[in-house]
């Protein structure tokens, strides 16, 4: 979703987490109570464990539909924050949610220097964050940009891979033929982290963090999803180690 950058410095207001909290709360009640149940017909959970109670994390999604971030939202213990495109901010009616919700809005295929600041922020204020890596929609996984790996070196935050399937169709009205087909799935694998000595990789290291990141989601994926990714033969795991 977001490209690396030499730069972490921010000229923003200071992230306040208590400040979105009651927001999100709110937010949060609202899409579990009427909307979600009415827009997207949900079959199966698995590896909710693996989210932890507390500290700081990043959701790393593949990205096949729109309502994808909404659906791991909704599943999620805890509150958590997305990264998306600016222009969801834009969306008539809908634009509204991303903004009371604090969604942070990244500029794509630019250095979003604004974008990266605020989730370090959002990070070391101990919260998790959403990452699409591949920076838009796709059926299969395709080149995942270096931002998950920048966010994650830098602030030491885990990795939680999250594979998503049968999401395509939705949002749509209950009863309606979609719904009489198999509802979207969601896998949450283990967690991971980037050894510490590549706190301070550059673009050619974080390329490689990176591609290994998406290769463990690649295997969450079924054969047809993983894209790029397809050789798992050459995945490889030098740059990351299992969270404990």
């Amino acid at each position: 979703m977001i490209t690396a950058t030499k730069t972490s410095k921010t000229t923003s207001i200071p992230y306040n987490h208590q400040s979105w909290e009651m927001r999100r709360k709110l937010c949060r009640f609202l899409l579990n109570t009427i909307a979600f149940p009415w827009l997207v017909k949900l079959d199966r959970v698995e590896g909710i464990e693996n989210i932890p109670a507390q500290g700081s994390a990043i959701l790393l999604i593949n990205h096949i539909a729109f309502v994808d971030p909404i659906v791991v939202l909704h599943i999620m213990p805890r509150n958590i924050v997305p990264l998306a495109k600016i222009e969801v901010y834009e969306y008539p009616i809908v634009g509204i949610f991303p903004r009371i919700w604090g969604v942070i809005p990244v500029r794509r295929n630019e250095v979003d220097r604004i974008a990266i600041s605020k989730a370090i922020d959002v990070l070391n204020a101990g919260e998790i964050i959403l990452v699409a890596p591949e920076g838009t929609r796709n059926d299969e996984l395709q080149r995942g940009r270096e931002g998950i790996a920048y966010l994650a070196s830098r602030t030491g935050s885990p990795v939680i891979p999250v594979a998503l399937e049968n999401t395509c169709g939705y949002p749509t009205y209950p009863f309606s033929k979609r719904w009489r087909q198999e509802g979207a799935s969601v896998r949450i694998g283990r967690p991971f982290c980037y050894s510490v000595e590549y706190a301070n990789a550059r673009m050619k290291l974080l390329r490689k963090m990176t591609d290994e990141a998406m290769y463990i989601l690649a295997k969450m994926l079924p054969e047809n999803r993983r894209g790029v990714y397809s050789d798992l033969s050459e995945a490889t795991m030098e740059t990351i180690k299992w969270c404990e």
